[in-house]
């Protein structure tokens, strides 16, 4: 068997093997070799002919793709929320490019890409799905569109996405795994693991071939977040997840897609249903805020605001100004939500808030 062959095989393994604790071992042991089998298709690729993602250049305050199915509606939603003009008809492979519309919001400027439509095999190269793929690797956040008369297409899409090493809404396991010369596996943890047991840390860590390593582990993890840990390739992107049509949806279809994913944002985007909402939900992801600049003994400017991420210091703030502001900063005044009073001096360590007015006193 090829590699691809020997990656359906195993698949289809664990499909049929029930997790539980007198199967984890074998399962954990399958879940590497099926990851060390796509990191070779991968390795294979790169040494071959160059298959990248689209060639766009990014532009505004972060960069969003949306990603789903053929004639899910991307178009007609990348029409409604921004100032773009994508082809849209009635059939499966309208946009056969990349077209980028600018969404405003709140006083950010989003990137939007429209691509076309993915199918199941697209992380393996069918259709455009490899350089639509890639492209995603390379975005701030991505949008994930399903018809919602198919909720089912949400699997198949996360599944395409995290199969190019994309992980979506999750953060990067907390592992630390040192090479040494020798004296075998030292493996430690600062928290109780309840999704792994240390018989299949080891037997995971061995199918990798790391004999000789001092592994500390200070996170909860599965197995999947140790494979991901030893890989180290994966990319971790936001993700909203969307359901278009509603308008042609019947009751019953609506409730079903509601029950497999609450917690998914639901539209039109032919009759501009749920635009607000998603527009909302797209800044909020991001995790941006506003900050406000004010010059000493002048009034703020509050119709431009810096659209910088949640956690941003004043040093940020700084560098996205000027970075001459950093050279010859004395101190600041924030009036704000991060402020205990009105004018409260910091230096380019505090962390802002949303909605902070900063005045910059310079030397």
């Amino acid at each position: 068997m090829n590699e691809e062959e020997k990656i359906r095989v195993i698949e289809e393994e664990l499909k049929k093997v029930k997790y539980n604790k007198a199967t984890e071992h074998h399962i954990g042991l399958l879940k590497a070799k099926l990851a060390k089998l796509r990191s070779s298709i991968e390795e294979k690729r790169r040494r071959g002919p160059a298959t990248s993602g689209y060639n766009i250049r990014k532009s505004g305050d972060a960069t969003a793709i949306i990603v789903g199915f053929p004639s899910v509606g991307k178009s007609t939603f990348l029409n409604a929320i921004t100032d773009a003009q994508s082809k849209t008809a009635p059939y499966a492979f309208t946009t056969l490019s990349v077209i980028p519309g600018t969404l405003y919001y709140k006083g950010a400027k989003i990137q939007i890409l429209d691509v076309p439509g993915i199918v199941e095999g697209a992380a393996i190269g069918r259709g455009r799905g490899r350089e639509v793929l890639n492209t995603a690797r390379n975005a701030d956040l991505i949008i994930l569109m399903a018809d919602i008369r198919n909720p089912e297409h949400f699997e198949i899409l996360i599944k395409e996405v995290e199969s190019t090493n994309i992980r979506i809404n999750k953060e990067r396991p907390d592992v630390v795994i040192a090479k040494t010369q020798r004296g075998g596996l030292k493996v430690s943890t600062t928290v109780k693991l309840t999704k792994i047991q240390m018989e299949t840390v080891k037997a995971i860590l061995s199918e990798f071939r790391i004999i000789n390593a001092e592994v500390t582990i200070r996170q909860d993890i599965d197995q999947d977040e140790l494979i991901d840990a030893i890989e180290k390739n994966r990319v971790y992107i936001p993700a909203v997840f969307v359901f278009n049509k509603i308008d042609i949806a019947t009751d019953e279809q609506i409730k079903r897609a509601r029950d497999m994913y609450p917690n998914t944002i639901f539209i039109s985007g032919e009759q501009g249903i749920g635009l607000d909402e998603i527009k909302k939900a797209i800044f909020d992801k991001l995790e941006f805020i506003r900050v406000f600049t004010k010059e000493v003994n002048k009034k703020a400017d509050m119709k431009e605001p810096l659209i910088v991420r949640r956690g941003t210091t004043v040093e940020g703030v700084c560098r996205k100004l000027h970075r001459d502001f950093i050279t010859k900063f004395k101190f600041c005044r924030v009036y704000g939500k991060s402020a205990k009073f009105p004018g409260q001096k910091f230096m380019l360590n505090h962390k802002l808030e949303d909605g902070d007015i900063v005045e910059i006193h310079t030397k």
